[in-house]
């Protein structure tokens, strides 16, 4: 009952430890294999555009992008400090008159 075990520990062992036939750098060039990567990255790219196809088109439905310029207007409305200018801008000419009419 052991020996079968240990043959086939011993079979995956040397399988797994010898080097394969053929290694990626050695693989022949020819026409077709220049487009391997090419074929790779158009998939990829299709793939991932009609997945965001689907999740745009849930979020239409859904409503997500109804009243957006209502929606645009809220943060404008709250006044809170000015944290973006710096000081050394506060103190051009263009800043003299004070802040803008809101």
């Amino acid at each position: 009952m052991r020996r079968p075990v240990l043959l086939l520990t011993l079979v995956a062992a040397l399988v797994l430890a010898s080097p394969v036939d053929a290694f990626a750098h050695d693989a022949p060039e020819n026409a077709q294999s220049k487009w391997v990567m090419v074929d790779w990255m158009m998939d990829a790219f299709f793939l991932f555009a009609g997945i965001a196809l689907v999740a745009f088109i849930v979020c239409w439905k859904a409503g997500h992008f109804h009243n957006l310029e209502q929606a645009a207007r809220i943060p404008l409305l709250i006044e809170e400090e000015d944290y973006y200018t710096p000081d050394w801008a506060r103190d051009e000419e263009e800043w003299a008159d004070g802040d803008a009419e809101r």
